[in-house]
Protein backbone atom coordinates (compact mmCIF):
# COMPACT_ATOMS: atom_id res chain seq x y z
CA UNK A 1 0.00 0.00 0.00
CA UNK A 2 1.36 3.30 -0.62
CA UNK A 3 1.06 6.22 1.61
CA UNK A 4 0.74 9.86 -0.31
CA UNK A 5 1.07 12.85 1.26
CA UNK A 6 0.76 16.61 -0.04
CA UNK A 7 1.68 20.10 0.49
CA UNK A 8 1.46 23.55 -1.23
CA UNK A 9 3.53 26.62 -2.28
CA UNK A 10 3.15 29.70 -0.04
CA UNK A 11 2.49 33.08 -0.47
CA UNK A 12 3.35 35.75 2.17
CA UNK A 13 0.47 38.49 1.99
CA UNK A 14 2.32 41.18 4.71
CA UNK A 15 5.09 41.58 6.83
CA UNK A 16 8.11 39.42 5.33
CA UNK A 17 10.82 39.19 5.90
CA UNK A 18 10.45 39.82 9.50
CA UNK A 19 9.19 36.40 10.27
CA UNK A 20 13.47 35.65 10.93
CA UNK A 21 14.08 38.25 13.16
CA UNK A 22 10.74 38.71 16.06
CA UNK A 23 8.45 39.92 13.88
CA UNK A 24 4.62 39.55 12.62
CA UNK A 25 3.61 38.74 8.96
CA UNK A 26 0.33 36.81 7.29
CA UNK A 27 0.79 33.88 4.85
CA UNK A 28 -1.16 31.56 2.98
CA UNK A 29 -1.00 28.64 0.93
CA UNK A 30 -2.55 27.94 -2.67
CA UNK A 31 -3.20 24.63 -4.81
CA UNK A 32 -2.02 26.00 -8.18
CA UNK A 33 1.16 24.11 -8.01
CA UNK A 34 1.36 20.53 -5.52
CA UNK A 35 4.53 18.74 -3.60
CA UNK A 36 3.90 15.15 -3.30
CA UNK A 37 5.86 12.50 -1.61
CA UNK A 38 5.11 8.87 -1.55
CA UNK A 39 5.88 6.05 0.63
CA UNK A 40 5.68 2.67 1.18
CA UNK A 41 7.46 -0.32 3.32
CA UNK A 42 10.14 -2.08 1.50
CA UNK A 43 13.24 -4.07 3.47
CA UNK A 44 15.44 -1.48 2.61
CA UNK A 45 15.36 2.01 3.23
CA UNK A 46 15.60 4.04 0.32
CA UNK A 47 15.32 7.35 -1.19
CA UNK A 48 14.18 7.62 -4.45
CA UNK A 49 15.94 10.22 -7.17
CA UNK A 50 13.56 12.06 -9.41
CA UNK A 51 14.11 15.05 -12.06
CA UNK A 52 15.28 17.29 -10.16
CA UNK A 53 18.38 15.13 -8.61
CA UNK A 54 19.76 14.12 -12.27
CA UNK A 55 23.54 14.11 -12.80
CA UNK A 56 23.44 13.39 -16.37
CA UNK A 57 23.03 16.78 -19.03
CA UNK A 58 23.18 16.47 -22.68
CA UNK A 59 25.57 19.92 -22.47
CA UNK A 60 27.20 22.59 -20.60
CA UNK A 61 24.20 24.51 -21.55
CA UNK A 62 21.61 22.07 -20.15
CA UNK A 63 23.47 21.99 -16.87
CA UNK A 64 23.45 25.92 -16.38
CA UNK A 65 19.81 25.79 -17.24
CA UNK A 66 19.13 23.25 -14.86
CA UNK A 67 21.01 25.08 -11.93
CA UNK A 68 19.20 28.27 -12.81
CA UNK A 69 15.76 26.68 -12.45
CA UNK A 70 16.56 24.41 -9.21
CA UNK A 71 19.63 25.30 -7.53
CA UNK A 72 22.41 22.98 -7.19
CA UNK A 73 20.74 20.73 -5.34
CA UNK A 74 17.66 18.72 -5.60
CA UNK A 75 15.18 17.25 -3.49
CA UNK A 76 17.13 14.13 -2.42
CA UNK A 77 18.89 16.16 0.42
CA UNK A 78 15.48 17.54 2.03
CA UNK A 79 13.98 14.17 2.58
CA UNK A 80 17.24 12.89 3.73
CA UNK A 81 17.50 15.53 6.08
CA UNK A 82 14.14 15.58 6.70
CA UNK A 83 14.04 11.70 7.94
CA UNK A 84 16.97 12.67 10.33
CA UNK A 85 15.12 15.78 12.07
CA UNK A 86 12.13 13.00 12.70
CA UNK A 87 13.96 9.99 13.79
CA UNK A 88 15.93 12.91 16.40
CA UNK A 89 12.49 14.58 17.78
CA UNK A 90 10.98 10.81 18.24
CA UNK A 91 14.60 9.80 20.27
CA UNK A 92 14.38 13.06 22.29
CA UNK A 93 10.10 12.70 23.22
CA UNK A 94 10.33 8.64 23.82
CA UNK A 95 8.33 7.75 20.49
CA UNK A 96 8.88 4.23 19.64
CA UNK A 97 9.50 3.92 16.23
CA UNK A 98 8.75 0.39 14.56
CA UNK A 99 11.46 -1.37 13.01
CA UNK A 100 9.82 -1.58 9.40
CA UNK A 101 11.95 0.20 6.18
CA UNK A 102 10.25 2.47 3.54
CA UNK A 103 11.10 3.80 0.27
CA UNK A 104 10.09 6.98 -0.37
CA UNK A 105 10.23 9.68 -3.57
CA UNK A 106 8.87 13.25 -3.90
CA UNK A 107 7.74 14.99 -6.99
CA UNK A 108 6.86 18.69 -7.23
CA UNK A 109 5.53 21.22 -9.50
CA UNK A 110 6.02 24.36 -7.66
CA UNK A 111 8.19 26.38 -9.67
CA UNK A 112 11.46 26.68 -7.28
CA UNK A 113 14.01 29.17 -5.96
CA UNK A 114 11.13 32.15 -6.86
CA UNK A 115 9.68 32.83 -2.90
CA UNK A 116 7.13 30.07 -2.91
CA UNK A 117 8.51 27.83 -0.69
CA UNK A 118 8.97 25.11 -3.03
CA UNK A 119 11.66 23.37 -0.65
CA UNK A 120 9.72 23.27 2.35
CA UNK A 121 6.91 22.15 0.50
CA UNK A 122 8.92 18.70 -0.04
CA UNK A 123 9.90 18.50 3.81
CA UNK A 124 6.32 19.42 4.76
CA UNK A 125 4.88 16.62 2.48
CA UNK A 126 7.92 14.45 3.16
CA UNK A 127 7.47 15.08 7.46
CA UNK A 128 3.68 14.31 7.15
CA UNK A 129 3.99 11.11 5.53
CA UNK A 130 6.67 10.26 8.38
CA UNK A 131 4.13 10.74 10.83
CA UNK A 132 1.44 8.86 8.97
CA UNK A 133 3.81 5.62 8.22
CA UNK A 134 4.90 5.65 11.72
CA UNK A 135 1.53 7.21 13.42
CA UNK A 136 3.31 9.91 15.02
CA UNK A 137 0.94 12.75 15.69
CA UNK A 138 3.03 16.12 16.31
CA UNK A 139 1.36 19.05 17.18
CA UNK A 140 1.25 22.16 14.21
CA UNK A 141 3.34 24.76 15.42
CA UNK A 142 5.93 21.97 16.57
CA UNK A 143 5.57 20.22 12.95
CA UNK A 144 6.35 24.08 11.25
CA UNK A 145 9.79 24.03 13.76
CA UNK A 146 11.01 20.39 12.99
CA UNK A 147 10.49 21.73 9.25
CA UNK A 148 12.34 25.17 9.64
CA UNK A 149 15.53 22.52 11.55
CA UNK A 150 15.44 20.61 8.32
CA UNK A 151 17.16 23.47 6.41
CA UNK A 152 18.53 25.91 8.99
CA UNK A 153 19.87 23.01 11.16
CA UNK A 154 20.53 20.11 9.16
CA UNK A 155 21.44 21.82 5.78
CA UNK A 156 22.32 25.22 6.47
CA UNK A 157 19.76 27.10 4.54
CA UNK A 158 18.74 30.60 6.46
CA UNK A 159 15.25 31.00 6.74
CA UNK A 160 12.29 32.12 8.38
CA UNK A 161 9.00 30.33 10.68
CA UNK A 162 6.72 31.46 7.98
CA UNK A 163 6.79 29.67 5.23
CA UNK A 164 6.46 26.29 7.44
CA UNK A 165 3.80 27.47 9.51
CA UNK A 166 1.39 28.23 6.92
CA UNK A 167 2.03 24.97 5.06
CA UNK A 168 1.60 23.11 8.92
CA UNK A 169 -1.22 24.66 9.30
CA UNK A 170 -2.92 24.87 5.27
CA UNK A 171 -4.93 27.44 5.94
CA UNK A 172 -4.44 31.62 6.23
CA UNK A 173 -2.55 32.54 9.09
CA UNK A 174 -1.43 35.50 11.06
CA UNK A 175 1.77 35.15 13.05
CA UNK A 176 3.28 36.73 15.46
CA UNK A 177 6.99 36.01 16.57
CA UNK A 178 7.43 37.85 19.49
CA UNK A 179 11.09 37.23 20.90
CA UNK A 180 9.48 36.97 24.67
CA UNK A 181 6.93 34.50 23.27
CA UNK A 182 9.31 32.32 21.08
CA UNK A 183 11.61 32.39 24.25
CA UNK A 184 8.93 31.12 26.51
CA UNK A 185 6.81 29.03 24.49
CA UNK A 186 9.35 27.66 21.55
CA UNK A 187 7.05 29.23 18.95
CA UNK A 188 4.81 32.11 17.42
CA UNK A 189 1.47 32.87 18.75
CA UNK A 190 -0.67 31.65 15.41
CA UNK A 191 -4.39 32.83 14.79
CA UNK A 192 -6.36 31.33 11.49
CA UNK A 193 -7.65 34.00 9.64
CA UNK A 194 -11.01 33.73 7.42
CA UNK A 195 -9.77 34.23 3.40
CA UNK A 196 -13.37 35.18 2.84
CA UNK A 197 -12.40 38.82 3.96
CA UNK A 198 -9.10 38.85 2.11
CA UNK A 199 -9.00 41.18 -1.32
CA UNK A 200 -8.80 39.55 -4.94
CA UNK A 201 -4.89 38.14 -5.21
CA UNK A 202 -2.83 37.42 -8.45
CA UNK A 203 0.25 35.96 -8.25
CA UNK A 204 2.89 36.82 -10.93
CA UNK A 205 6.43 35.21 -11.94
CA UNK A 206 9.49 34.65 -13.94
CA UNK A 207 11.15 31.66 -13.33
CA UNK A 208 14.80 33.64 -15.12
CA UNK A 209 14.63 35.38 -11.77
CA UNK A 210 15.11 32.59 -9.58
CA UNK A 211 17.29 33.21 -6.34
CA UNK A 212 17.91 31.17 -3.14
CA UNK A 213 16.33 32.34 0.11
CA UNK A 214 20.07 32.28 1.66
CA UNK A 215 21.43 35.36 -0.75
CA UNK A 216 18.27 37.64 1.19
CA UNK A 217 18.64 36.15 4.69
CA UNK A 218 21.96 35.61 5.17
CA UNK A 219 22.38 39.48 4.31
CA UNK A 220 19.73 40.74 6.43
CA UNK A 221 20.36 38.37 9.30
CA UNK A 222 24.02 39.71 9.34
CA UNK A 223 22.91 42.99 9.07
CA UNK A 224 20.09 42.30 12.22
CA UNK A 225 22.49 40.92 14.51
CA UNK A 226 24.78 43.43 14.45
CA UNK A 227 22.01 45.84 15.14
CA UNK A 228 21.90 48.28 11.92
CA UNK A 229 19.37 50.79 12.71
CA UNK A 230 18.21 50.92 8.99
CA UNK A 231 16.72 46.69 9.56
CA UNK A 232 15.74 46.88 12.95
CA UNK A 233 13.26 49.83 11.75
CA UNK A 234 12.44 48.13 9.08
CA UNK A 235 11.38 45.33 10.89
CA UNK A 236 9.90 46.79 13.42
CA UNK A 237 7.85 49.16 10.24
CA UNK A 238 6.84 45.41 8.79
CA UNK A 239 5.09 44.27 11.65
CA UNK A 240 2.74 47.46 12.20
CA UNK A 241 2.11 47.14 8.54
CA UNK A 242 1.04 43.40 9.21
CA UNK A 243 -0.93 44.82 12.40
CA UNK A 244 -2.63 47.42 9.98
CA UNK A 245 -3.01 45.18 7.35
CA UNK A 246 -5.39 42.88 9.86
CA UNK A 247 -7.27 46.14 10.73
CA UNK A 248 -8.11 47.28 7.41
CA UNK A 249 -9.36 43.60 7.10
CA UNK A 250 -11.87 44.04 9.18
CA UNK A 251 -12.77 47.01 7.99
CA UNK A 252 -12.97 45.22 4.12
CA UNK A 253 -10.78 48.67 3.61
CA UNK A 254 -9.42 47.27 0.24
CA UNK A 255 -7.62 50.53 -0.09
CA UNK A 256 -5.70 50.41 2.83
CA UNK A 257 -4.82 46.58 2.16
CA UNK A 258 -3.38 47.82 -1.44
CA UNK A 259 -1.30 50.71 -0.04
CA UNK A 260 0.31 48.56 2.65
CA UNK A 261 1.29 45.83 0.36
CA UNK A 262 3.00 48.69 -1.51
CA UNK A 263 4.86 50.29 1.38
CA UNK A 264 5.95 46.36 2.37
CA UNK A 265 8.07 46.64 -0.85
CA UNK A 266 8.81 49.82 -0.42
CA UNK A 267 10.63 49.49 2.71
CA UNK A 268 12.41 46.22 1.70
CA UNK A 269 13.96 47.92 -1.98
CA UNK A 270 14.85 50.88 0.97
CA UNK A 271 16.69 47.99 2.80
CA UNK A 272 18.10 45.44 0.64
CA UNK A 273 19.04 45.13 -2.46
CA UNK A 274 16.72 43.99 -5.02
CA UNK A 275 17.71 42.86 -8.59
CA UNK A 276 16.21 45.48 -11.66
CA UNK A 277 14.34 42.55 -13.07
CA UNK A 278 12.27 41.80 -9.88
CA UNK A 279 12.28 45.79 -9.34
CA UNK A 280 10.60 46.18 -13.40
CA UNK A 281 8.37 43.07 -12.52
CA UNK A 282 6.79 45.06 -8.74
CA UNK A 283 6.75 48.48 -11.21
CA UNK A 284 5.08 46.74 -14.15
CA UNK A 285 2.65 45.37 -12.15
CA UNK A 286 1.80 48.67 -10.28
CA UNK A 287 1.86 50.43 -13.85
CA UNK A 288 -1.50 48.33 -14.55
CA UNK A 289 -3.08 49.93 -11.15
CA UNK A 290 -2.71 46.43 -9.00
CA UNK A 291 -0.44 46.37 -5.40
CA UNK A 292 2.58 44.34 -5.70
CA UNK A 293 5.36 43.17 -3.59
CA UNK A 294 7.22 39.87 -3.13
CA UNK A 295 5.78 36.65 -2.34
CA UNK A 296 9.41 35.41 -0.68
CA UNK A 297 12.59 36.21 -2.08
CA UNK A 298 12.20 37.23 -5.24
CA UNK A 299 11.27 36.19 -8.07
CA UNK A 300 7.46 36.39 -7.77
CA UNK A 301 5.01 39.02 -6.83
CA UNK A 302 1.72 38.78 -5.06
CA UNK A 303 -0.22 41.90 -5.37
CA UNK A 304 -4.40 43.23 -5.40
CA UNK A 305 -6.22 44.25 -7.92
CA UNK A 306 -9.68 45.86 -8.00
CA UNK A 307 -11.75 43.80 -10.50
CA UNK A 308 -11.70 41.91 -13.27
CA UNK A 309 -11.28 44.69 -16.08
CA UNK A 310 -7.79 45.42 -14.20
CA UNK A 311 -7.05 41.85 -13.57
CA UNK A 312 -6.83 41.05 -17.51
CA UNK A 313 -5.11 44.68 -18.24
CA UNK A 314 -2.29 43.26 -15.75
CA UNK A 315 -1.96 39.42 -17.48
CA UNK A 316 -1.89 41.10 -20.62
CA UNK A 317 0.75 43.16 -19.71
CA UNK A 318 2.73 40.71 -17.67
CA UNK A 319 2.55 37.94 -19.99
CA UNK A 320 3.82 39.77 -22.61
CA UNK A 321 6.86 40.08 -21.04
CA UNK A 322 7.23 36.57 -20.08
CA UNK A 323 5.45 36.52 -16.56
CA UNK A 324 2.97 34.08 -15.36
CA UNK A 325 -0.02 35.57 -14.06
CA UNK A 326 -2.11 33.18 -11.91
CA UNK A 327 -5.31 33.83 -9.07
CA UNK A 328 -4.05 31.83 -6.22
CA UNK A 329 -6.77 29.16 -4.81
CA UNK A 330 -6.37 29.33 -1.45
CA UNK A 331 -6.23 26.26 0.43
CA UNK A 332 -8.60 26.58 4.18
CA UNK A 333 -8.46 23.49 6.64
CA UNK A 334 -11.12 24.29 9.29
Amino acid sequence: MILETISYPRAAVIGNPSDGFYGKTIAFVFSNFIARVQMYETPELEINPQQLDITHFHSIDELVEDISFAGYYGGMRLLKATIKIFYDYCLKNNLKLDTRNFTIRYDSNIPLRLGLAGSSAIITAGLKALTAFFNISIPEPVFANLVLAVETDELGISAGLQDRVAQAYETPVFMDFDKDIMNHQGYGKYEKMDPRKFPPFYIAFRKNLSEGTEVVHNNLRARFEIGDPKVLQAVLRWGQITVEFCEAMKKGDHQKMHTLINENFDLRRKTVHISQGNIHMVELARSTGASAKFTGSGGAIIGTYTDEKMYTRLKSLMEANDIQVIKPKIVTRQ
